[in-house]
């Protein structure tokens, strides 16, 4: 009896009560998970892998903020519609790419954009961002005074048009008595945007990051030969081609271009590309994320949007290889809480 009292009982006294010699394990509570899903059109369908790889090893955000194309990829998620935007984007060919592209010369824009948003509309109908399951923006640009707009209520369909309206390709989107354009102008990777929604640990995926070579300085060059042949056959022909060519003639090889010589699309999408890689440079040098996922998309070009697979599979390998850090942030990151919930 003498030895059943000492250590028959629990240690709260309770007869019933079992003596146990398991250690407590604490509970432990990880930081809320953001993504900033970076511009860089069909090049961000490496978006997709991403996210399938982080839910595969069962890191679920709570927070999606995207720029352009990322705001498409996040939105579609959030608004529980990744499989059939994948399933969409795996199905493009090109010819089928050239049955989006509704050129219009009429309006603000050489793409007017209807195809495109129908099929987002089909897939999300009025869902607004307000009734998502999770913190939502898109990244947007106001085009006359360049403010960074967030979109976090209203249209879902709408905020994303916004995000990717690239200027001069897209006609601007009008919400709520302003005209915005692509985000990319002002917030390529939108790390800042992610933390301000509440994100403890962000993860930012920028699908810009291999075009190496850029932003270099030539510190001397001027003008050659070729440039004064260039001169001469200008000369000798301009006369003679007004006089072939029509106005409409005239217009059509200034959009498809010579040879040698680039086109009014390539030249702005180009463009483009030069200030949203020294813009991605500075924000991300000011505002880090916590782990940076870098898939190296290759050759994969901005409008290859026909190449869909092959950007999923290069997003969800350069995730994978992101594991062992995305890992190590949550465990830093992470702290015990007690019984009631409180941080300990």
């Amino acid at each position: 009896m003498v030895f059943e009292g000492l250590f028959g009982r629990g240690r709260n006294g309770d007869r019933a009560a079992t003596a146990s010699t398991e250690p407590v394990r604490p509970v432990i509570a990880r930081p809320s998970i953001g993504l900033a899903l970076g511009g860089g059109a069909a090049r961000g369908f490496a978006h997709i892998g991403v996210m399938r790889t982080l839910i595969a090893h069962g890191i679920v955000p709570e927070v999606i903020v995207g720029t352009s194309i990322g705001a498409v990829v996040g939105g579609c998620y959030a608004g529980k519609q990744l499989d059939s935007f994948e399933q969409w984007a795996r199905g493009l060919t090109f010819r089928g790419v050239l049955g989006y592209l509704d050129i219009s010369l009429s309006g603000a824009g050489l793409i007017g954009g209807g195809q495109l948003a129908g099929r987002l509309e089909a897939a999300l109908g009025k869902t607004h961002i307000e009734e998502l399951p999770i913190r939502f923006a898109a990244i947007a640009t106001e085009i006359d005074t360049g403010h960074e707009i967030w979109l976090t209520r209203g249209r879902l369909v709408d905020a994303m048009r916004a995000s990717y309206a690239l200027p001069g390709i897209f006609p601007p989107v009008r919400i709520g008595g302003r005209w915005l354009v692509d985000g990319a102008l002002v917030n390529p990777v939108p790390v800042s945007a992610a933390r301000a929604l509440g994100a403890r640990l962000v993860i930012a995926v920028n699908v810009n990051s291999d075009l190496f070579g850029r932003g270099t300085t030539i510190a001397s060059h001027g003008s050659d030969e070729s440039d004064e042949q260039e001169h001469d056959a200008m000369e000798n022909s301009a006369g003679g081609l007004r006089g072939i060519f029509s106005p409409q003639h005239l217009l059509r090889r200034q959009f498809l271009g010579t040879r040698g010589r680039p086109n009014i699309p390539t030249v702005m999408v180009e463009a483009f590309n030069v200030m949203q890689d020294r813009i991605t440079r500075a924000r991300l040098a000011g505002d880090p994320p916590d782990v940076s996922i870098n898939p190296k998309i290759g050759p994969v070009g901005w409008f290859d949007f026909h190449r869909a697979e092959e950007a999923i599979k290069l997003g969800a390998e350069a995730t994978e290889k992101a594991m062992d850090s995305i890992n190590e942030a949550i465990a830093a990151l992470s702290h015990p809480v007690a019984a009631d919930g409180a941080p300990k």
